[in-house]
This record gives structure tokens, C-alpha cells and sequence, in this order.
């Protein structure tokens, strides 16, 4: 999968252990994990993972599933840095898992269902995938990891349902119902999941997700994150990625938030409450929750007019 060596295949070529040693201190090889180098590349944690997996499988582990944060890397999902610092493999049998320095194997039962072949490796399916992810890691980052599989057509809500079913009970299932109750595919990053998740556990349930917002001639004026109509608020949540995307060829980042800006200003003028936070903000809402509340307030008394009007009553 990725560009490695093994300690034995160096020492087969003729390459010292000395040598290897050198080479670390120099900076010129890096460990992988035990008995596994690679060349320096820049810190990015999921070729890190995809490097740590592929030297663990090539030491051993015959007949492991990858599963967990693994198999979320090698189907393109995001994952949080602490469900990578683990190669993560899954074996067939109600007991009998281990966690070391390199590696963590779990014992689940796996049904053939739950299991798919990716790069030449047996993996966990999508569904699978994000259920034990689900069991395991906080409610933020497991709905976060859901939403992107629906989002991604990876798997179906269907499919998450029932492979949830399926597993029957064991340690965060409950955590895990909680989260596939709150997948939605309408959240298009791993921060408005998350932020979704923090309005929820809040009270703050958004009445609409990827809200269109029309002028008074009916034409858009642009898609909201989160919308609370009823009470004139919308909220955006604004991330680095977010922009990023929004950058078009010729343009600068200058130009991206200029037109924000703009549309921002539009938003106001027809009489909408703008909330706007941060990955800060998600840390400790306290402020942000607060703004928020004063934005519903200062909206439901003088609540945008629903554009087209309704139609007149028959005489």
C-alpha cells in the first residue's frame, strides 16, 4: 500500500544494523514501527497511518480484518488523530483483543456482511466501519465520521441501521445508537457535524440544514449551514477547508471572503440574524451558545418575511 522497507529486507541487502541506526540519527530514514523505515515525507497523519498499517500487515497478521480508524483511512473517511496512532486490526472471536505499542487487535464478531476487499486486504465494510468507530469514539467525531459516509454515498442509512442491529450488544453500543440517531449526509464537513452534535446536546436544534435563502425577487441569495426560520437566525460554520473549496481558479482567498462579505451583508439586509463560529468555538460554546440565544431573540421579534408570500386567502 505504501513505500517502506523492512528491517530484514535491508539487512538482506547488505544494509547494517549500524548503518540503519545512522541513517535515523542522521534524518535521512525514519522508523515506521518496529523493524519498519521510510523515507522523511512531511507530517500528515494519514499517510503516516496508511505507512504504519502497511508495515504491520507485512509483519503478520494473517487473517485480520483492518477496521476502525484502518479501515476509515483506506476508504477515504476522516478520522481524529487518536483513532490513528494504532494500526487497528479486527479478528473473528467474541475475546481475546490486545493493544500494543504499534498495534491494537479487536475481537468482534464479524458477519460476511461486514467485511469487503479493499487494496488487496480484507477490510470492514463502510457500515461496519463507522459503527465500530461509533462504539468507540466520542459522539462528535463518530457522527462526524457517519455523516461522510452518507455524504460520500459510501454506505446508506439503511445499512448503518442494520449492520447496528447486527453486532448485538457490546462495550458502546449505546454511545453508537446515539450517534447512527444523529447521521444526516446534509452536513458537508467534519466541522459542521461536529458543530451539529454540540447544538443538539445543547437544545439547539437546528430546523434546517443547507438552508436555501431567497431575496425578495426569489432569487438565491446563498446556502446557510444551519437555519432556524421560525426565529430569523441562520449560523455558518467557518472553517479553513471551507474556503478553501470555495477557492475558483484566478481568485484569492481575498476574493472568497470579500464575496462572503457581500453575501453576509445581503443576508442582513433582508433582515436575518448571522451567527458565525470557529473551531474555538466548538472547544468551549459557552460564548458562541450565548450569541446565538441573543440572535434568536433579537430574530423572533422581527422574523424575516417567508418569501414568496403566502398565497391570498379565496374570497
Amino acid at each position: 500500500m505504501e513505500d517502506f522497507r523492512l528491517a530484514r529486507d535491508l539487512v538482506a541487502r547488505g544494509v547494517s544494523s549500524d548503518v540503519i541506526q545512522s541513517r535515523l540519527a542522521q534524518g535521512t530514514l525514519t522508523r515506521v514501527r518496529r523493524g519498519a523505515y521510510s523515507t522523511p515525507s512531511e507530517s500528515d497523519p494519514v499517510r503516516a497511518h496508511r505507512l504504519l498499517l502497511a508495515a504491520t500487515l507485512a509483519q503478520g497478521h494473517p487473517g485480520a480484518v483492518v477496521s476502525h480508524g484502518s479501515a476509515a483511512v483506506l476508504h477515504g473517511l476522516p478520522a481524529p488523530r487518536s483513532a490513528l496512532t494504532h494500526a487497528h486490526l479486527s479478528r473473528d472471536r467474541a475475546s481475546g483483543g490486545q493493544r500494543r505499542r504499534w498495534v491494537q487487535v479487536h475481537a468482534h464478531r464479524l458477519d460476511p456482511a461486514d467485511v469487503v476487499h479493499l487494496d488487496g486486504q480484507r477490510v470492514t465494510s463502510p457500515a461496519r466501519t463507522v459503527v465500530d468507530l461509533a462504539c468507540a469514539l466520542p459522539l462528535r467525531d463518530a457522527v462526524a465520521i457517519g455523516d461522510a459516509a452518507l455524504r460520500g454515498g459510501l454506505t446508506t442509512a439503511v445499512e448503518v441501521a442494520m449492520t447496528l442491529a447486527r453486532v448485538g450488544q457490546r462495550h458502546g453500543i449505546g454511545s453508537a445508537r446515539r450517534a447512527v440517531e444523529l447521521l444526516d449526509p446534509r452536513s458537508e464537513s467534519y466541522g459542521e457535524s461536529v458543530s451539529r452534535v454540540v447544538l443538539v446536546e445543547n437544545g439547539w436544534h437546528p430546523e434546517e440544514l443547507q438552508l436555501d435563502v431567497l431575496d425578495l425577487a426569489g432569487s438565491l441569495v446563498g446556502r446557510v449551514d444551519f437555519g432556524w426560520s421560525s426565529s430569523g437566525v441562520v449560523g455558518e460554520f467557518d472553517g479553513r477547508v471551507k474556503y478553501g473549496r470555495e477557492l475558483e481558479p484566478g481568485r484569492d482567498l481575498a476574493d472568497v471572503l470579500w464575496r462572503e462579505k457581500l453575501r453576509e451583508d445581503r443576508l442582513r439586509d433582508l433582515g436575518w440574524q448571522v451567527v458565525r463560529w470557529v473551531w474555538a468555538d466548538l472547544e468551549d460554546p459557552r460564548a458562541w451558545l450565548e450569541r446565538l440565544r441573543r440572535a434568536v431573540n433579537r430574530g423572533t421579534s422581527a422574523s424575516p418575511s417567508p418569501w414568496p408570500p403566502p398565497s391570498p386567502s379565496p374570497s
